[in-house]
């Protein structure tokens, strides 16, 4: 990667109300939750975050509701060392929010209203085309409008910005979005979802890589929970394993992955490596409970990597 090494971000903030609950409810059935708690998320904040604290130099184009949650992120979003010039608030809006349910077995089940997360208009995005041209690489996920999405990525093309992209949640996506994507970070159900490969296995994953190759994508990594990550650059392929731990509950894992290893290669570490990087690093947010509370600093990811050898 050229120019400085610096990351914009752009994505969503929510505050998440997390409940925790043995199992579930079905439809019509009222569960007693153990446990709640509320704490920042969004999969855009959790990926800045995640690379803030790893050690990156990252900026932030995001929104959210005038309002107290809205303005507590921000103090938080400073503390993880972002920079949050691009982080506007709107008024007459609220701050995201995320209702999210954590079984006895550490899945989630998440419902999300984007409230000022909608703000984040292509106007909006072209007001920060500066923060996207000084980078040297673009992260995104798809919590955002679409064409938002869309219109950043022009922008990183015309000015040699890389374009990175996790699609989460997971939806269809166009040719054109894909085309002007260098990286793109599935995991089985969204790399299912974008090439119509059910992703079982190795060969799976190898297949469902070749087809987001042919859309123009250099490089595909996708995430296979805890059998690690399939790495795919140019068709030349690979299973890295992650590391063994103990679940608490999964949220965030991803987005701590691709804010590490983001954060990992812009230090020019070599591909193999910084997936290790990311992989230690998630591997660490999935033993604490909530998604930025659970997001580990560049020093327990270097102890923990040391630990490994």
């Amino acid at each position: 990667m050229t120019k400085t090494g610096k990351l914009a971000v752009l994505g969503s903030i929510n505050a998440d109300h997390i409940l925790n609950l043995a199992q579930f409810p079905r439809p019509g059935e009222t569960v007693i939750g153990k446990q709640y708690q509320i704490a920042f998320g969004g999969k855009g904040a959790n990926q800045a975050v995640a690379a803030g604290r790893s050690g990156a130099d990252i900026a932030f184009i995001a929104c959210v509701g005038e309002d107290d949650i809205g303005e507590r992120v921000r103090q938080q979003l400073v503390k993880d060392r972002i920079d949050i010039t691009p982080v506007e608030a709107i008024a007459g809006a609220s701050t995201g929010v995320a209702l999210i349910f954590v079984n006895a077995d550490g899945e989630n089940s998440i419902a999300i209203h984007s409230g000022a997360n909608a703000a984040l208009t292509p106007e909006r995005v072209s007001r920060h085309q500066q923060t996207i041209a000084d980078a040297s690489a673009l992260l995104m996920q798809l919590e955002s409008p679409l064409d938002s999405v869309l219109a950043a990525a022009r922008i990183a093309q015309q000015h040699q910005t890389q374009v990175i992209l996790n699609p989460a949640p997971a939806i269809p996506l166009s040719d054109e979005l894909l085309a002007l994507v260098d990286m793109i970070t599935p995991n089985e159900t969204e790399a299912e979802i974008l090439t119509g490969i059910p992703v079982r296995n190795d060969e799976d994953a190898a297949r469902a890589a070749a087809v987001l190759h042919g859309k123009g994508i250099s490089m595909v990594l996708i995430t296979l929970g805890s059998r690690g990550v399939w790495l795919s650059d140019n068709g030349q392929g690979q299973r890295i394993a992650g590391f063994r731990v103990t679940a608490v509950d999964t949220i965030a894992a991803g987005d701590t992955f691709n804010g590490a290893l983001i954060t990992a290669l812009l230090e020019r570490q070599p591909m193999d490596q910084a997936v290790r990087f990311a992989h230690a690093a998630a591997a660490i947010a999935v033993t604490r409970p909530g998604a930025q509370p659970s997001v580990p600093w560049r020093e327990e990811i270097d102890r923990f990597l040391q630990q490994q050898r």
